[in-house]
């Protein structure tokens, strides 16, 4: 299940949605040489549980121990595994992030993010204490947008591609409420031994997706959101009135 557009016109030009994606690509490209020097990069700056949590490594490490530590954090989200990795994250990026940068201003968005992604990387390290594994991608701060996105427009329609020639249009909060279900199924298949996330970080989606839906209140600018929501259009005086950086 793939979202690829939605029904919510955005009023601004997302700067920071675009320099987001921009920034991920730019990573992919030049650090982690598109793949070719994958396994050196996500090692040095992924996020590696055990190194932070100073607990008794448990299970493999397919790193060398002792790196950018609590540093890793930030720089674990600009960190991708594969080409289908970063296109996925993107995909959602572009989707979901310019309605919400069109809903809270610039530079609020930009935190916004970041505490999401920070919530993100502490529900990953909460539940994968001794683990030695590197942890990377921009998933966790996204799921903080899709969090924000299903309190602030539940019933946008989204248009979703279901492989191999399904294409529907859907409610967000049925795309988003059967994508975080999925989510705490499988972290809890994980917890009780059934390794069911095969690899994915579900739990810093989950806390993302739940950091993104308690902060989005005190991010959002309401008068906007409740125009977007109404489908008034505001007139280009009342734009530049309303849009701020902050």
């Amino acid at each position: 299940m793939f979202p690829y557009k939605d029904e919510n016109p955005t009023e601004f030009t997302p700067f920071f949605t675009v320099a987001l994606i921009i920034a991920n690509v730019a990573v992919w490209v030049f650090v982690q040489g598109m793949g070719s020097d994958l396994q050196p990069s996500v090692c040095h700056y992924g996020l590696i549980p055990v190194e932070l949590t100073g607990r008794v490594l448990q299970g493999p490490s397919v790193c060398p121990l002792g790196g950018l530590t609590w540093g890793s954090v930030f720089t674990s989200m600009f960190m991708h595994g594969s080409w289908i990795h970063l296109g996925a994250n993107m995909m959602f990026m572009w989707v979901f992030g310019n309605n919400i940068e069109d809903s809270m201003g610039h530079l609020r968005f930009v935190l916004f993010y970041l505490l999401c992604g920070l919530a993100a990387a502490g529900a990953h390290v909460g539940f994968n204490a001794s683990s030695g594994l590197p942890t990377v991608g921009a998933s966790g701060a996204i799921s903080g947008i899709l969090g924000a996105y299903i309190v602030l427009y539940p019933q946008v329609r989204v248009h979703v591609y279901f492989p191999p020639f399904w294409i529907l249009p859907m409610r967000a909060y049925v795309v988003l409420g059967y994508w975080i279900v999925i989510q705490i199924l499988m972290g809890l298949a994980e917890r009780g031994g059934g390794g069911a996330a095969g690899g994915v970080a579900v739990w810093a989606h989950i806390g993302g997706f739940f950091a993104g839906l308690i902060l989005v209140k005190f991010f959002e600018r309401p008068q906007l959101v409740g125009a977007k929501r109404e489908g008034v259009r505001l007139d280009k005086r009342e734009i530049r009135q309303r849009h701020i950086w902050w």
